[in-house]
């Protein structure tokens, strides 16, 4: 059964942004390699497209979520 498009938990692919591994690099101020790891070690889904990924915007969000610490 196809997801609802009006669903936020579900968008239709076409509702999808996709970023680039430089894009992540540079949104987690890390290094592409360090993003190149975390989609290796399943830690931060994306999509393979040719011999590049595309990581959806979601998913860094909820990485980053779910990786918070608060030291206070």
């Amino acid at each position: 059964m196809p997801a609802n498009t009006n669903d936020p938990e579900h968008p239709g692919l076409a509702q999808v942004r996709f970023l680039t591994v430089a894009e992540v690099a540079t949104l987690m101020r890390v290094s592409k390699m360090t993003v190149y790891r975390l989609v290796h070690n399943g830690e931060l889904p994306a999509v393979r497209v040719g011999k590049s990924f595309r990581v959806p915007e979601k998913a860094v969000n909820d990485y980053l979520r779910s990786a918070y610490f608060d030291a206070g």
